[in-house]
């Protein structure tokens, strides 16, 4: 048990170092790349959405 409490905080602390080496991202840039992201999301969605109705139309005809 000790052996896994003493693993656990040498990993800890080596994410803590690793995390300060890390080069973040202006909150600029973080929203500028989000707002792209659900813009995309939103237009595809719509794209997904146009293709199910014609072709649920398309099977409906032809099924019938």
């Amino acid at each position: 048990m000790r052996d896994w409490i003493r693993k656990t905080t040498r990993f800890l602390k080596e994410v803590r170092t690793e995390m300060g080496k890390v080069s973040w991202p202006p909150q600029k840039q973080v929203i500028g790349s989000t707002a792209v992201v659900m813009v995309s999301v939103f237009i595809v969605s719509l794209f997904l959405g146009l293709v199910d109705v014609i072709l649920r139309t398309v099977m409906a005809t032809v099924l019938h």
